[in-house]
């Protein structure tokens, strides 16, 4: 049985590429080593020993001698600097062109289609907005009028928040499909539609992560459609299924947190997870090959977007405590690789993601330590799977 491991560590990029500027970014963005320099230095054992201290200088993680693992940095060919783009460049999928975004909000026709549609009859906000702030300025409007508070970003989301005890959970979703359906339909070529539930909590409006869902435009046939057609067992765990809409994967499940997408990544290496419930219908395994991918989230929609460079480092030193186990029960045939999608810089001004370099960590049995240098495309990623799980 031969497994791929690749866990996504979301936002965690390594500096600004060239063209940053053209992305509304500054060349000083770089993740991972602002992240360590503001938390005067970050735990990272695990990560350390594979060689990401041998990228380059990350305050706190030191340069390995003799590193157990490849490392390298990748660096992205599509246009883009968010999750989607991202995440399609690693199974396989260049966007050469770059996904619709809406700096001044959505155009009228699209907005008056999407009330008659869904017959919300209004919609509040429409404009570029970081998700809390908007949603603690209009939540007594959305409790008065019962309208959903509508927003997009610098990247090509049209987001849906409602406080679900006023509005059900069921039929937020239900306008995220009317919308998705809509900018399909329209070719508005926007990425993601994305569902944003929250409750009052202690008197403040909180958005309830487990509850989000992302419906993704359908991606083109990928690395994962490859390998659902020749029997293999594709497990997205957090928002991957999301992310691919589905499209190439066999079994998926959501998370609220990273703590439970790692706990759960480590179920399935152990072969400690129930695939059953998870599995979609009429899926055909037919041989013992397997790649699970995952996404953890909170790096990103937690402390990136909120500009917390504290929580950021928290998160990424738990991530690499779980590493310990699952390096600890991976098999002879497995191959584990550790990886980002673009940056969130919390230390910058702004809110949003940002155009930069991402770091690789590839360790197994079969795989020779060495340095991989700079890696022009994430789709190097899809490379290394369809030789280790198809040839």
């Amino acid at each position: 049985m031969k497994r791929v491991i690749c866990i996504v560590i979301d936002s965690m990029g390594i500096g600004a590429m060239p063209d940053c500027k053209d992305f509304n970014d500054i060349p000083e963005c770089n993740t991972l080593r602002n992240v360590c320099e503001f938390n005067n230095g970050l735990n990272l054992p695990i990560m350390e020993k594979m060689g990401l201290g041998n990228i380059q200088d990350f305050k706190g993680v030191a340069k390995e001698n003799s590193p157990i693992a490849q490392y390298g940095t990748m660096m992205e060919k599509s246009k883009g600097k968010d999750t989607t783009t991202g995440h399609w460049e690693m199974m396989g999928i260049v966007s050469e062109k770059p996904f619709a975004t809406f700096p001044n909000g959505f155009p009228k026709e699209l907005i008056d289609k999407f009330i008659k549609s869904t017959g919300c009859n209004g919609v509040l906000a429409n404009k570029p907005a970081s998700g809390t702030a908007v949603i603690a300025e209009l939540n007594e409007e959305h409790h008065n009028t019962k309208f959903p508070i509508v927003y997009t970003s610098a990247d090509s989301v049209f987001q849906i928040a409602v406080d679900t005890d006023l509005i059900p959970l069921e039929t937020l979703y239900e306008w995220c499909e009317i919308a998705r359906k809509i900018l399909d339909e329209d070719n508005y070529n926007v990425s993601r539609v994305i569902a944003r539930p929250y409750k009052i909590i202690d008197g403040k409006p909180t958005r309830i992560s487990k509850d989000r869902r992302d419906y993704s435009m359908i991606p083109p046939k990928n690395i994962m459609n490859e390998l659902k057609d020749q029997g293999c067992k594709v497990i997205g765990i957090g928002k991957i299924e999301d992310i691919f809409s589905k499209s190439g994967i066999t079994h998926a499940i959501h998370t609220g947190s990273n703590k439970e997408g790692l706990e759960l990544t480590l179920k399935a290496i152990k072969n400690e997870m129930d695939l059953e419930k998870i599995a979609y219908p009429d899926i055909n395994i037919t041989n013992d090959e397997e790649f699970i991918f995952t996404n953890l989230v909170d790096t990103d929609m937690l402390y990136g977007h909120r500009n917390d460079a504290k929580g950021y480092g928290n998160a990424i030193e738990e991530v690499d405590r779980y590493l310990v186990e699952i390096k600890k029960h991976l098999k002879e045939d497995d191959i584990l690789i550790v990886t980002a999608d673009h940056g969130c810089d919390p230390t910058v001004p702004g809110t949003d993601h940002t155009r930069e370099y991402v770091p690789i960590l590839i360790f197994g049995n079969s795989i020779e330590p060495k340095n991989l240098g700079m890696i022009k495309g994430f789709d190097f990623i899809a490379q290394i799977i369809k030789k280790h799980l198809l040839s």
